[in-house]
């Protein structure tokens, strides 16, 4: 009999332990998910967060004003080379950009892995443009009306100066399109900056010198206006004098290689790009085994500097000013 009742009582509690067992399977984990699926939830990837969705926005640039999506994330770069600069300071990818030569230079290499080709600097391809639906498209003030028209017809399109001067309202422009002007804002601070400390460590080395850009294009040497290309950097900022030859300038002028001798600078800063002398190639070689080039003060006192940044450098832009300076302060200090 009180065998019975052991069995009795151990089958009793054999059936609460199941029961108790099966309820806490059946309940749920912390967090709403069953206890069973706790590992894999675990492991999941969480969901990313949807991006922040653009706007319809009017802007102002240059005085003219422009309704665009903002910020935008479907840019397409043509003709403005300055634009593509700010892009690259910015870290921008736009979904279409300029070729050079049917390739991107490697300069724009860091933001071009993902866009297409919508043509060369002076050939859109409007076909291509039309595919990528863009929210805005970024030309250049160098295209003529009937360009910017087809252009604007596919969306909304903005000149971007090729202006040296305007260089601060086009990246300001390129931060306001993407949500980074506090990006925008802090590397002009920093230019500004750089500047400054740049004046004071040339000091008095350079003054009543003359330290002139020059470009070989086609062959042949080529200086520009005091706000042009490199000079503002050098004249406008850093305070050097400005040579009566490039006062009088009046865009980007032929210089002979006698008139060059005359001028004599003290410092050269000489840029050089193969895909502006395909049919000149050794146009650099030959400028430097000249014996009248070799007469020059700069030449004869190791002055002369050669690409010290990317000879695609529009010069009046954001990335061209930014590391123009740097190297500039470097070899003006050596």
């Amino acid at each position: 009999m009180m065998k019975t009742k052991f069995v009795s009582f151990s089958f009793i509690v054999l059936l609460i332990l199941v029961l108790a067992a099966c309820a806490n399977q059946a309940a749920p984990a912390t967090g709403g998910a069953p206890s069973g699926n706790k590992t894999s939830e675990s492991t999941a990837e969480k969901p990313k967060e949807p991006p922040i969705a653009g706007q319809t926005k009017t802007i102002t640039y240059l005085d003219k004003q422009y309704t665009v999506t903002v910020p935008s994330g479907k840019i397409v770069i043509t003709g403005a080379l300055e634009a593509m600069e700010d892009a690259l300071v910015l870290g921008v990818e736009p979904i279409g950009a300029i070729t050079v030569g049917g390739k991107f230079p490697d300069l724009f290499k860091p933001i071009t892995g993902s866009s297409q080709s919508i043509g060369e600097k002076t050939q859109p391809n409007m076909e291509t443009i039309l595919k990528l639906k863009p929210d805005v498209i970024l030309g250049t003030t160098k295209f003529q009306p009937e360009v910017v028209e087809k252009l604007a017809k596919i969306a909304p399109t903005i000149q971007v100066s090729h202006i040296a001067t305007n260089w601060e309202a086009n990246l300001r422009l390129m931060g306001e399109l993407t949500g980074k002007q506090a990006e925008a804002e802090k590397v002009l601070k920093q230019y500004k900056d750089d500047v400054e400390a740049a004046k004071k460590q040339l000091g008095e080395k350079w003054k009543g010198k003359k330290v002139v850009t020059v470009r070989i294009r086609n062959g042949a040497l080529n200086i520009y206006p005091a706000d042009v290309f490199f000079n503002p950097t050098i004249y406008g900022e850093l305070g050097m004098d400005v040579p009566d030859e490039v006062k009088a300038a009046k865009a980007q002028q032929t210089i002979s290689l006698e008139q060059f001798s005359a001028m004599n600078p003290d410092a050269i800063f000489l840029q050089f790009s193969e895909d502006e002398n395909k049919d000149h190639l050794k146009s650099l070689e030959e400028l430097q085994n000249n014996p009248i080039w070799g007469s020059i003060n700069a030449v004869k006192n190791n002055k002369v500097f050669v690409n010290v940044v990317d000879p695609l450098a529009q010069g009046g832009t954001s990335w061209s000013k930014i590391h123009f300076l740097k190297a500039a302060v470097q070899k003006l200090s050596e």
